[in-house]
């Protein structure tokens, strides 16, 4: 496989096109509701997610960089003879304490023990104070100070509060002036220190601002993030059989149309199955609909817990269900079929209202490259009628035809019409 196709294949796995067409309408569906942004994963919990931007490489990366960002600056500020090597050693010296420890912590895994404000905050402290050291060493650093405090105080942006931040604020005024107070009493240059106490008052302006804006803009970004949660909360709800807890019609057929697209473009094999509930009328009329409508629930969980992650499990409509197998030849796919029908069958109901076992018949094929999804779709499911007039609770292979076939396993080309 190419270049191209790796691309091709990217690109695909990112894209969802689905249209409302005849072979598939989607009335059952509102169909404004947008689905592109489909995903058959679930969603992480908040506490999981910020532990694990924690464990990002780039999360460690980004304050390793400005470290050493602020070390080049010192060596810049050497080159041109405005400080002594001792003070570059120093800023190593530092920056060598700061990551260590900070990367110990990660690496030991002691940071999941804290939340993610709490890591930020005294990595803020921690680098303001080694910045005000250095300031101290060399009063001249004062004009990298400044930028660097800014650069330092948006790291923690939309972690730590607006009190914690002005908080942090006050400390580095503090500090700066009672390193500038030593200066003066050392009797230090007195241009420097006017300097000194120019960019103080600089400063004490500057940062109480940018702290208070960094609040404003930390509230819009958390508005977004809720938004943003709610839209995804809609999203899903609209993915989301209300009855089965399972993808409902709409998407269901949104995966089928995906999957046939990234087969279309890549020739990696794609499987499906049409599975149907045995009798259900039956189980209807002698339990009541709200038993029944528990069977549509157990077996679609009992149906998920079965398929693998990437499968793609979904009500079609009434007692029917549609399992898309992604990447999978026709062997592995009829293999799953199996589990879920044996699964079924041999479920404790655990009710006396019930007549009998609950058993499925499960028509599966594999793709054809080219052909229509109704082609596909109509394949599978007259292999599942097939199941049904063949004594039900069984599965029935209907092998595909033509010489798009994407050379199917000759280890599925056993029988042509059933699996017992």
């Amino acid at each position: 496989m190419g270049f191209t196709d790796v691309w091709a294949n990217w690109r695909a796995r990112r894209r969802m096109r689905f249209e409302n067409t005849d072979a598939f309408p989607m009335s059952e569906e509102l169909n404004e509701l947008d689905v592109s942004t489909f995903s058959h994963h679930s969603e992480l919990g908040v506490a999981l997610v910020l532990k694990q931007r924690l464990n990002r490489p780039r999360t460690r990366v980004v304050p390793v960089l400005l470290c050493l960002l602020y070390l080049a600056c010192a060596l810049a500020f050497y080159a041109l003879g405005v400080v002594d090597f001792s003070t570059v050693v120093v800023v190593a010296g530092l920056i060598a304490v700061l990551v260590v420890s900070f990367m110990g912590l990660f690496y030991a895994g002691l940071h999941e023990r804290f939340a993610d404000r709490q890591m930020r905050l005294p990595i803020v402290v921690g680098a303001s104070s080694a910045l005000l050291l250095v300031f101290y060493l060399e009063p001249v650093t004062q004009i990298a100070l400044t930028p660097f405090l800014f650069v330092v105080m948006a790291y923690g942006l939309f972690t730590l509060s607006r009190d914690m931040a002005l908080a942090v604020c006050v400390g580095i005024l503090v500090g700066y002036g009672a390193i500038a107070g030593l200066h003066y009493g050392r009797d230090e240059n007195a241009a420097l220190l006017r300097l000194e106490v120019l960019h103080m008052v600089a400063l004490a302006l500057a940062l109480p601002a940018y702290v208070l804006l960094m609040g404003r803009v930390r509230t819009l970004h958390r508005l977004l993030q809720k938004k943003s949660s709610e839209m995804k909360s809609i999203t899903e709800s609209s993915r989301q059989d209300a009855l089965a807890g399972c993808l409902n019609r709409r998407a269901i057929l949104a995966a089928l149309e995906e999957q046939k697209q990234l087969a279309d473009e890549s020739g990696i094999p794609l499987c499906m199955a049409v599975v149907d509930l045995d009798h259900f009328k039956r189980i209807n009329d002698e339990m009541g609909h709200l038993e029944g409508d528990e069977v549509l629930r157990t077996f679609s969980k009992l149906g998920q817990n079965a398929v693998r992650t990437d499968d793609f499990f979904g009500r079609y409509g009434g007692e029917e269900f549609l399992v898309i197998f992604p990447a999978t030849p026709l062997l592995p796919a009829l293999n799953t079929c199996e589990r879920i029908r044996v699964q079924i069958e041999s479920h404790d109901w655990d009710n006396p209202w019930l007549k009998g076992k609950v058993t499925v018949s499960v028509g599966v094929t594999q793709y054809v490259l080219g052909e229509t999804a109704l082609e596909f779709f109509a394949r599978a499911d007259a292999a599942m009628y097939l199941a049904k007039q063949g004594g039900r609770n069984q599965v029935v292979v209907q092998e595909p035809v033509g010489a798009g076939a994407a050379a199917n396993d000759e280890e599925a080309q056993g029988p042509a019409h059933g699996y017992f």
